[in-house]
């Protein structure tokens, strides 16, 4: 860095002396004072510029240098790792940083499961109209924190009259199970529109048109605006928000494609029943 300021100087005092020195022979030796100025000024000139040009051009490649440094820190502190084990780690921890970054590149934010259910209270309780959910029968409702919280926020939400859908993707076996029968009828009693859909009625997911086949059918939509959703394979993140409008829609897609299929329920002697047998018992 000395060595180019003191290069950068030398070139300066090099310029003037040649553009002073030719003045002087134009008005001392060709006596031509005129011309002498005009040279001078024009000298001191292009001094000005050309220092300028070298000023502009030394920041530029220093920034160049600094950002190629930047994007390539992960990398050259990779290749300082001389064990092969250690290497096949940090190797490893690159690949789920570079998923991680895709995601959020498309709009997806990454949350772990407590982050997850924290961001949908905090979704529920921002959401003015409708929420649109598709849940399998996740245990817990009753006993879990985080879901019991949550839940509370979906009672805060219809008190001030949000509607709430919430279609439960279950096994046909499960319907007569006592604990689910115990979540939805707690439900179904706190004002939320439940309704069930059998796994084998459902579109398998390679069926999806549109929608992200890696996506579980666990997820909920609120006001049409933002989705949160839950991986369908353990790892690293237990689901993912965004609030991409193309994103929205492939869920919204998803969403009318299950509540299609789905069964609206009733209560019949404090037992949960689908409300087409419920007619037809009352008929």
């Amino acid at each position: 860095m000395l060595n180019t300021l003191k290069i950068k100087n030398i070139a300066i005092l090099i310029e003037f002396i040649a553009g002073s020195g030719l003045a002087i022979f134009f008005h001392w030796v060709l006596e031509m004072p005129q011309a002498a100025y005009t040279i001078f000024g024009i000298g001191i000139l292009l001094s000005l510029v050309t220092y300028l040009l070298r000023e502009e051009l030394e920041q530029t490649r220093e920034k160049l240098v600094e950002q190629y440094h930047h994007s390539h820190e992960l990398t050259f502190a990779v290749a300082q790792i001389s064990d092969p084990e250690c290497h096949a780690k940090a190797n490893e921890l690159l690949a789920g940083t570079k998923r991680t970054i895709t995601l959020l590149q498309h709009g997806f934010i990454p949350l772990d499961e407590t982050e997850f259910y924290l961001e949908g209270a905090k979704c529920t309780d921002q959401t003015q109209r409708q929420i649109k959910v598709v849940d399998p029968m996740t245990p817990g409702w009753l006993t879990r924190g985080a879901l019991i919280n949550f839940y509370q926020a979906n009672l805060r939400a219809i008190e001030r009259g949000v509607r709430i859908t919430r279609v439960f993707v279950i096994n046909r076996l499960e319907l007569a199970d006592a604990e689910v029968q115990k979540v939805l009828l707690g439900q179904l009693r706190d004002g939320i529109d439940v309704r069930v859909a059998f796994r084998d009625e459902i579109p398998a997911a390679s069926d999806l048109s549109g929608h992200d086949t890696a996506s579980s059918c666990d997820f909920a939509i609120y006001d049409d605006r933002i989705t949160t959703d839950v991986f369908p394979l353990s790892g690293k993140f237990y689901g993912r928000k965004t609030a991409v409008t193309a994103e929205i829609a492939k869920y919204l897609h998803l969403y009318d494609l299950i509540e299609h299929n789905a069964h609206a329920v009733s209560e019949q002697d404090e037992h949960i029943v689908l409300a087409v047998e419920a007619l037809a018992l009352a008929s």
